[in-house]
């Protein structure tokens, strides 16, 4: 098991590993606690290290990983907790619209560790209101 000196560092292993789809490099990002999960779209939620390893073994099988283009939009990072969320473009013919994931990392005895992943589609286009200083009303 790696050693994350940082939760960046946490971040790129899993990256590294989602694109060579390394199930064991993947499970080394993974903080050994119940309360990691991992949810992806249009599949259930999985929690715990027995499911998390069941869901990548299952996307790995094809035995490819995924090629995707990070682009970092928000880090916060306090004391033992960092929360990263990214824009994946997936590196596709013809081109997909990107995911949104949002990382929320632990720091372990043993490093920096993925707690929680978890992928989200393209949201549409922000209603009018959003950004005008107005709120939504029911």
């Amino acid at each position: 098991m790696g050693c994350f000196a940082t939760p960046q560092a946490a971040e790129d292993a899993f990256y590294d590993a989602l694109e060579a789809g390394d199930l064991s490099a993947m499970m080394a990002v993974w903080a050994d606690s119940a309360a990691s999960c991992c949810l992806l779209p249009m599949l259930p939620l999985a929690v715990g290290a027995p499911q998390i390893e069941r869901l990548w073994q299952t996307l790995f099988a094809h035995g490819h990983g995924f090629e995707l283009q990070i682009a970092h939009r928000l880090w916060i990072e306090q004391d033992d907790y960092a929360v990263h969320l990214v824009e994946e473009q997936p590196l596709a013919t013809p081109q997909p619209p990107p995911l949104y994931a949002l990382h929320v990392f632990t720091r372990t005895d043993t490093g920096w560790r993925l707690l929680v992943h978890q992928n989200s589609p393209t949201p549409p286009p922000a209603p009018a209101w959003i950004g005008s200083g107005q709120t939504a009303v029911a």
